[in-house]
């Protein structure tokens, strides 16, 4: 198992979590957490950002995106926590702050890359996305689009977040 795939696997066994849609929220605040819903810019560039310090972690999250894009951004988040020490902000203080943007989005960066599978793997774990293929292909014949939306509904991802995952784990091309 990839280290970003247990690492999530992990956060969803310590909170129980055994079922879809992911409660991001909650995880962020069993993290010790606090999720700040804000408007960063006009343009939408910033998804998200992740402010850490001593005392407490922060995860802002950009209102003006869709709840889907925003449970996404929460994921990547806590795959920050959880992964990497983060890069130093000078501000009043000692701290560490992990900006989620554009180019944050394309993944070109090695912790960017995880961080976007540890979201992937923590709202679309596995064993629930290969438990509600079957359930649906079981129903009725499904074109590929098709099983993207309906899952995509199911565990409250975008079609593009739950496409990418279905290709990563070998259910469609």
């Amino acid at each position: 198992m990839r280290k970003t795939d247990l690492a999530a696997h992990q956060l969803l066994t310590v909170a129980e979590i055994d079922a879809a849609p992911v409660d991001v929220f909650a995880l962020a605040k069993a993290a010790d957490a606090d999720v700040v819903q804000h408007e960063f810019e006009e343009d939408g560039d910033i998804s998200g950002m992740l402010y850490r310090d001593a005392t407490r972690t922060v995860i802002g999250v950009n209102a003006a995106h869709s709840l889907t894009r925003r449970r996404f951004t929460i994921a990547h988040e806590l795959g920050h926590l959880r992964l990497h020490p983060g890069r130093p902000l000078i501000l009043d203080a000692s701290a560490r702050v992990n900006f989620r943007d554009r180019t944050a989005s394309l993944a070109t960066d090695r912790e960017e890359i995880e961080a976007n599978a540890f979201a992937a793997a923590l709202l679309m774990p596995e064993r629930l996305v290969l438990e509600s293929v079957e359930r649906v292909l079981g129903t009725d014949q499904h074109t590929p689009e098709r099983l993207v939306r309906l899952l995509a509904d199911d565990f409250q991802v975008s079609e593009a977040a739950m496409g990418y995952r279905l290709i990563n784990l070998g259910i469609t091309t």
